[in-house]
């Protein structure tokens, strides 16, 4: 049987591409396939971010000053399960998962202590969060006004992508409509009150790592952004103004070329979709994006081997144009990163940076017989996705159907099939194996950790004015069952010391649980 030759998502590579016409197409110019800015890094690199957070908010903020020391541009911000999903410390759900995948944040006093010695006004951070986002982002406000910031100034990210949370990756609270309703609320109020803030970073990172391809990852993430553009054109708001401050996150997998093809094709679909829209303002229709290695690539078997994947998947996101990105550490299979994997993934796009020359020109590969075709392959392929999705009625239909977790589910059984049957290779897993060593490095975290956060929790409670928190909810409860928007009444309970846990079942009790 002869050998196929394909990309992840199923594109047949041919032997050899057939010259093509050069394009007359530049970078910094609409459609942005070549990238978003004219010069792209030769004005100025990407934003090299390591994504940090474990335990108490002291441990964390003593690993932010690290990064910060070894040359890190923008704090990236990893909360833990319970803080995702709007539970405190000392609920009952949040057993066995304080301060486990990311750091634990109760209320305003954890947020103090977690940028302790860190002026936000200076700095960019970007907050991995979704259903409690408005919860999160009002703590950074209101930490912000006590620093005696600029809130004009501020900038940043938070993820705030509750759909993807429904199609893949499962840490929401409410149900779709009240969701999207918060959702278009933060999109509201930043624009009036944080105008430099990114206030939905529009994440494929996810759905690719619960299993979906490259084109899948790429065609559902563009329909999830429809949908957001369509919700905020629904609220009245300006698209040429809103869209300015929508950001994605993709992942970047292993396959070299498809994901630069992916970069190149995202920025050219999305263009075209805010464009039809009734964009007329062209950075409105610029495509920009943050990028994180993939983490379903690092292997438990080797783990030294993560840092040549965590490289060439790094090297394939500049390549691509990305304006942000996060490299993985070699440890990850195992455990949250050491100090150690963390200083080699910053290292890493360093030495990218500053020793490969892939800076000194805008889109190196453009040209590249091989990149234009898979370009327009990769888009073609997904626009077949985005067509169906938009015969359903758009993402949240298709989100509600089933649709796109079914897509994803196939795509991940196959994948493991062809990891299974030795089809695809991993190094270290189905070839080139050995009998495994010793990996002594790891970073545990225990159960002491929720301890400490009761114990802060019961003094907060002991020391706040409850009367006032009491009434700020009770507010909040009121405005939450009728149509005003809720972020300002957010901040005043999370400026009362309210705790994340009390503001999120305030707002269970109005919209329920989905």
């Amino acid at each position: 049987m002869d050998k196929k030759y394909t990309t992840t998502s199923g594109i047949e590579i041919k032997e050899v591409y057939p010259a093509v016409p050069p394009s007359q197409e530049l970078p910094g110019q609409f459609p942005f396939t070549r990238g978003v800015q004219k010069d792209m890094y030769r004005g100025r690199l990407w934003t090299m971010r390591q994504y940090a957070g474990f335990s108490t908010a002291e441990e964390s903020n003593k690993r932010y000053h690290y990064l910060l020391a070894q040359g890190t541009m923008g704090l990236s911000v990893a909360f833990d399960l319970p803080t995702q999903i709007g539970y405190d410390s000392d609920d009952a759900m949040a057993e066995g998962e304080v301060g486990k995948v990311g750091v634990a944040i109760d209320s305003l006093k954890d947020m103090e202590v977690l940028f302790d010695g860190i002026e936000l006004q200076k700095i960019t951070t970007s907050m991995t969060i979704n259903a409690t986002a408005a919860i999160l982002l009002a703590m950074y406000i209101a930490l912000a006004k006590k620093q005696g910031a600029d809130l004009q100034q501020l900038s940043g990210t938070i993820q705030n992508d509750i759909l993807k949370e429904y199609a893949a990756r499962g840490t929401y609270i409410y149900p779709p409509k009240p969701s999207m309703r918060i959702i278009t609320d933060i999109f509201e109020y930043c624009g009036k009150e944080l105008p430099k803030w990114n206030t939905i970073s529009i994440s494929g990172y996810h759905i690719r790592e619960a299993g979906a391809t490259a084109v899948q990852e790429l065609a559902f993430t563009l329909a999830n952004g429809k949908a957001y553009l369509n919700a905020a054109l629904q609220k009245g708001l300006d698209v040429n103004v809103f869209a300015k401050r929508l950001s994605f996150f993709f992942n970047c997998h292993n396959n070299f070329f498809e994901e630069i093809a992916k970069f190149r094709a995202a920025r050219r679909m999305w263009a075209n979709i805010v464009k039809s829209l009734g964009a007329t303002d062209e950075k409105a229709m610029m495509l920009r994006f943050h990028t994180q290695t993939g983490g379903s690539t690092l292997t438990a078997q080797q783990p030294l081997n993560n840092v040549v994947r965590v490289a060439n998947q790094a090297l394939a996101a500049v390549l691509g144009g990305t304006q942000s990105l996060h490299t993985n550490g070699y440890d990850e299979a195992l455990s949250l990163p050491t100090e150690a994997a963390a200083k080699i993934a910053l290292r890493t796009q360093q030495i990218i940076a500053f020793e490969s020359g892939v800076t000194d020109t805008v889109d190196p590969l453009a040209g590249s017989y091989f990149i234009e075709s898979l370009t327009d392959e990769v888009e073609a392929a997904a626009n077949i996705y985005m067509d169906k999705i938009e015969v359903m009625g758009g993402s949240v239909n298709a989100i509600e159907s089933g649709y796109m977790q079914q897509e994803i589910a196939s795509a991940s059984y196959q994948y493991q099939q062809e990891i299974e049957s030795a089809q695809r290779v991993i190094v270290g897993v189905n070839k080139f194996t050995q009998k495994e060593e010793r990996f002594d490095e790891m970073l545990n975290i225990d159960e002491s950790v929720r301890v400490t956060q009761i114990e802060k929790l019961k003094k907060l409670k002991a020391e706040r004015n409850n009367e006032a928190v009491a009434a700020a909810l009770l507010n909040l409860k009121n405005k939450a069952r009728g149509t005003e928007n809720l972020m300002p009444f957010i901040l005043l309970a999370v400026e009362e010391y309210a705790t994340l846990g009390e503001i999120a079942n305030c707002l269970r009790e109005v919209f329920g649980e989905y």
